[in-house]
Parts: C-alpha cells; structure tokens; sequence
C-alpha cells in the first residue's frame, strides 16, 4: 500500500468514526500532495510524498514556536495535534550516532573526503534520510566531517 492510499483509507476509517479534527487534518495532507502532483504534473512516489510530509511537519514545527511564543496555547495544542498525526507517516527519525555512520560509509563508498566532494556525499545521503533525518544538520554533519 502507498502513502497516498493509507492516507486515504486512514480518511474514509476517520470519516466513519467521526473524527472531524483527523479529517481535515488528513484532506489537508491529501490537498498538499495533490498541490504538488498539479505542479510537477505527475503522479508522486512514495519518496515525493515523503518530503511533502517533512515539508508540512517542518512548517507545522515552526508554527509551534511562534505561538508558544505569542502565548497562543490552544493553537499550539491544534498544531502538535498535526505534527503527531504527520509523524504516522513519516519512517522513524535517525539517531545522531546512526546519520554519522551513514555519513561514514558514504564518504567511503565515494573512495575520498575533501570539501568539492559535499555535494556528492549530500546527493547520496539524500536517499537515505529522506524523511528520517533534518537535512540541515545532516549537511552540518557533513561539512564538519569533509573540513569545509
């Protein structure tokens, strides 16, 4: 089954057990991946529709901080509510230990360290910790590693 029909059979189940809340947090998950299938013009993998997730989680996290900034506890109830519920979704997060020995293994099978080669080393790890990892601490891990 791909993301895109669990997320559908996951709607039609909080359809029927009158989960408002799920409901619309899930059409809007669905309105997001389609957005992007219109944009593209084609129909998403399960990849694409990962990062449309880490993409949505991201933005939902942001908004966490900033009403907790302003005070607005309710709103940020409703937002965690959707990063959880996003979270489902998403495979399990790497631990720091784990992305250092991808980093690792990748820097080795590309047979050289050096900062030119980043990009290279980013390019692979991409694959990998679609979804799994925050790409920016990645790309800090990485720069650290290679010396750039």
């Amino acid at each position: 089954m791909t993301l895109k029909e669990r997320l559908t059979a996951d709607t039609t189940a909080a359809l029927k057990a009158g989960r408002k809340d799920e409901v619309a947090s899930l059409r809007y998950i669905a309105a997001a991946i389609k957005q992007r299938e219109v944009d593209e013009r084609r129909t998403l993998e399960d990849t694409d529709v990962l990062a449309v997730l880490g993409k949505l989680l991201k933005q939902h996290e942001e908004s966490i901080a900033q009403f907790r900034q302003a005070g607005r506890e309710e709103l940020v109830r409703r937002e965690e509510a959707e990063t959880d519920l996003l979270r489902r979704y998403l495979p399990t997060p790497l631990t720091g230990t784990e992305i250092d020995r991808l980093i690792e293994e990748t820097i080795a099978s590309l047979g050289g360290a050096g900062a030119p080669r980043m990009g290279d080393v980013m390019n692979v790890l991409r694959g990998k910790l679609l979804g799994r990892a925050d790409m920016r601490e990645v790309s800090a891990r990485v720069k650290a590693r290679l010396g750039g």
